[in-house]
């Protein structure tokens, strides 16, 4: 599974998902592309994006693109925080699917 990593996760994450394909946006040379233009960018070379952008799922229509989002709600993106949620980030991208989106994290509301 090819994954690729927001601005908004620390690149030292991608040593915590050895059994991903994972990649950073900043390592591909797209850092700075806005929400929309950073999907349409990675669909179709990547099955997933990981993110902490909250917003990104009422700014973009995702079902209209062929990649699937994996939301973490953590306390901060601090690697610390997010190291704890690798179990939970691995079960998110594995039950991924393109055009959808996966919330996970100890900040996801249970309403």
């Amino acid at each position: 599974m090819r994954v690729l990593l927001d601005e908004s996760i620390p690149i030292d994450l991608v040593r915590d998902l050895p059994e991903l394909d994972a990649q950073t946006v900043i390592g591909v040379g797209w850092a700075g592309l806005k929400n929309g233009a950073l999907l349409r960018q990675a669909a179709g070379q990547f099955d997933v994006l990981i993110t902490m952008d909250k917003n990104l799922q009422f700014q973009q229509n995702l079902a209209a693109h062929t990649i699937a989002v994996v939301l973490i709600r953590a306390r901060s993106n601090r690697i610390s925080d997010l190291r704890r949620l690798v179990p939970q980030i691995l079960a998110g991208v594995a039950k991924s699917s393109p055009g959808t989106i996966c919330v996970v994290g100890p900040w996801v509301s249970k309403r």
